[in-house]
């Protein structure tokens, strides 16, 4: 064990929670109790005792548990003083911060002990009444103009992770990023600040005077969410919708109920919070049989599409009918989403004769070319939507994680349920004219030439294996991607014009296929994003291009996956 036993006490006599302090302890009698000086409770200390959780541009995110490198209350304590410093440090005593928080394990107590610590820094603290979605404190930061907004949330992790997201307001910041989450150089400011507290147990913290609003704010977030929906439109959709276990359920039916959509089916399993999520392997909506139970009640009710929201309703995923893939529905991809949602958007901006779309560089091409044909200006953002909502200009956003920003004027984040209301909307107004989503996708296909997208992503235990894999990448690029040699060689660590850096790289063949390859930001993997476009040679089969574009992909994943060597 390198961590010292001197260091254990030191952390477990500083930890607020009996519940930490009793597993810290438990964890140090059993590896002193050991011999042989390599043990599994050694390691599992050395793990814990790494480092101080690292504040960054998401925040805190990371697995529950005692000590310094895990989430907890001394951890979240020595954040929120952080955070208060800094706030101090910008707009002076009397600063107010909007707290809100999922259904995860730990989640309420960390919003509460969020709230004490600001308090007792002599900063104003609004308390959300319940465990309520992201977009609902996005949305109040900037309706409520507070100074910065905490949401505590792990988004879609496994059910042992929690986090703590960070957004700024306008006495902070003065530019499009108001309400938006932080970016450099605040994370490092507030991070520098969380450095200098000292232990948890002596950070001050109130025991009341902290204000837990009432649901104005929830009921005027709805209200701007129905406000984004045309009174006059067919509303008798029947929707399956879930929330996956998350806390997003009760919002998002109200919301379409607001604007007409009634006939809708929650799945009974996943429709109430639990941070176990034991339906699924992983709450996320993208993944493989996540959305099993969903499109089961789908079929049974013969609906005309399945809506879905990850666990803090950030994030928003659909099905629609389909006869020609097995099973008869079709789950969309983040870009297919994307896509129609710009171009339901640039419908409405070009007759505006104004407005932005915005995509992260690692999300499909195709909104650059839908943006244009609408006359529109496109902008290309790094990963994530702390960028992407700092676009001037900008009317909607997306990235190819399913998160879409379709309203920044009121929240400038991703939202889960107000891009399941356009959604929704989307889909009865094709059913009107006799079309479907299935078809829109075909007609862009048709305009903008066919963009198949993919991902590989490999998940490692020993994060040395992704920058020893990038290392390699950079000192011997491929030369060929399925069949075509790849003509540009991006390093986007080195920055451009458009781009600040990032660690990532970007290859460009002959035949325009792209893959881009990148550390994700907020789990332990390697992340390769994969396009293809195909023009469609015959436009009464369109379907003939898919498959010539799926079978062009496989190759390029397969010369990828080699080329990454993990």
């Amino acid at each position: 064990m390198k961590t010292t036993a001197a260091e254990v006490r030191a952390w477990i006599d500083a930890d607020p929670d009996p519940a930490t302090r009793a597993e810290l302890t438990i964890l140090l009698e059993r590896a002193e109790a050991e011999q042989d000086g390599v043990t599994a409770a050694g390691a599992e200390l050395d793990s814990r005792f790494a480092g101080l959780l690292q504040f960054g541009t998401a925040g805190l995110r990371g697995a529950l548990g005692g000590g310094p490198s895990r989430m907890n209350r001394a951890v979240v304590i020595t954040a929120a003083a952080g955070l208060s410093a800094f706030l101090t440090d910008r707009v002076g005593a009397g600063f107010t911060v909007a707290i809100g928080y999922d259904a995860r394990h730990g989640s309420a107590q960390f919003a509460t002990d969020t709230a004490a610590v600001v308090t007792a820094a002599g900063g104003r603290a609004l308390l959300l009444p319940a465990p309520l979605p992201t977009p609902v404190l996005a949305f109040a930061v900037r309706h409520l103009g507070t100074d910065a907004g905490v949401m505590v949330t792990a988004s879609h992790n496994p059910p042992q992770d929690n986090g703590y997201k960070v957004y700024l307001g306008g006495r902070v910041v003065t530019d499009a990023g108001q309400g938006a989450q932080i970016v450099p150089p605040f994370d490092a400011e507030i991070a520098a600040r969380i450095a200098a507290v000292g232990p948890a147990n002596a950070v001050p913290r109130a025991e009341s005077g902290w204000e837990v609003l009432g649901d104005d704010v929830r009921e005027a977030y709805l209200r701007r969410a129905a406000s984004l929906i045309p009174a006059r439109h067919t509303r008798g959709l029947r929707l399956v919708y879930t929330p996956l276990h998350g806390v997003g359920g009760a919002t998002a039916v109200e919301a379409l109920r607001r604007v007409g959509f009634t006939d809708v089916h929650v799945v009974a399993k996943q429709a109430d919070p639990d941070p176990d999520f034991p339906t699924v392997a992983f709450p996320n909506p993208e993944e493989p049989g996540a959305l099993d139970l969903a499109l089961e009640l789908a079929r049974a009710v013969d609906a005309d599409l399945v809506l879905a929201n990850d666990p803090d309703a950030d994030r928003c995923t659909m099905a629609a009918p389909d006869p020609s893939v097995p099973g008869g529905w079709r789950q969309l991809t983040g870009d297919e989403i994307g896509a129609l949602l710009g171009a339901q958007t640039g419908v409405a901006a070009a007759m505006a004769g104004r407005g932005v779309l915005a995509s992260s560089v690692v999300s499909s091409r195709l909104l650059e070319r839908v943006a244009r044909s609408h006359g529109l200006e496109h902008r290309t953002t790094l990963t994530g939507f702390k960028w992407i909502a700092r676009t001037e200009g900008l009317v909607f956003g997306y990235e190819e994680a399913i998160g879409y920003c379709v309203d920044p004027q009121a929240v400038r984040d991703k939202d889960g349920i107000t891009a399941a209301l356009r959604l929704a909307y989307m889909a009865a107004q094709l059913r009107d004219v006799g079309s479907s989503v299935p078809e829109m996708l075909d007609d862009l296909a048709r305009r903008h030439g066919l963009h198949a997208t993919n991902q590989l992503a490999v998940r490692v235990a020993d994060l040395s294996l992704i920058s020893d894999a990038m290392a390699r990448l950079r000192a011997a690029a491929p030369t060929s991607l399925a069949g075509s040699p790849v003509v540009t060689v991006t390093d986007l660590s080195a920055g451009s014009a458009e781009l600040p850096p990032t660690d990532g790289l970007l290859y460009l063949t002959a035949q325009n296929d792209r893959v881009i390859i990148r550390p994700s930001g907020t789990e332990p993997k390697l992340k390769c994003y994969l396009e293809v476009v195909v023009p469609v040679a015959d436009p009464a089969d369109v379907a003939a291009t898919r498959r010539i574009a799926a079978a062009r992909i496989e190759r390029l994943r397969a010369d990828v996956a080699a080329a990454v060597g993990l």
